[in-house]
């Protein structure tokens, strides 16, 4: 009775987990210890980079590896370099430089985040996304504090 359970189960599980697999994490570029690549990545949602990769990319997450060694111009929403970067960056969420990673060239980060032993250096430049947010908050508190001070004038009156 279990055995047929458990193979309805996972059969059932498995065909299941099938239709949601590609939609979740299907877009991951792995570049393994001692792989050297060139060129460019699109369209990937996590590129962990373990060897040596000289490319041009736009993704969600990078991971430079300890032993990954990267150089280009990346676009992603957060970084976590372990090993080595070299070259144009923007990171729009949370750059985090770990114990062993090194980052070197033009930066741009929303976030940063730098554990003991980490290095950067190069052209750094905080990211002005927030910006005009709040100059739009600015704009709309200074409008309703005019409006109830034309109010107070006129109750006063």
């Amino acid at each position: 009775m279990f055995d047929k359970k458990k193979d309805n189960a996972s059969t059932e599980g498995s065909g299941s987990l099938d239709v949601f697999r590609p939609a979740k994490g299907s877009a991951k570029v792995v570049i393994g210890n001692g792989v050297s690549i060139s060129g460019e990545i699109k369209k990937a949602d996590e590129v962990q980079i373990d060897g040596e990769a000289d490319v041009t990319m736009k993704t969600d997450n990078l991971v430079v590896g300890v032993t990954g060694q990267c150089k280009g111009t990346v676009e992603t929403h957060n970084a976590d370099i372990w090993g080595a970067f070299d070259g144009d960056i923007k990171a729009s969420g949370t750059l985090t430089i770990q114990e062993q990673g090194k980052a070197t060239g033009t930066i741009e980060y929303q976030s940063l985040q730098i554990k003991l032993g980490g290095k950067l250096s190069g052209e750094l430049k905080l990211s002005d996304k927030i910006q005009p947010i709040k100059k739009e908050t600015k704009d709309s508190e200074e409008s309703p504090s005019i409006s109830m001070q034309e109010a107070l004038k006129k109750g006063g009156k």
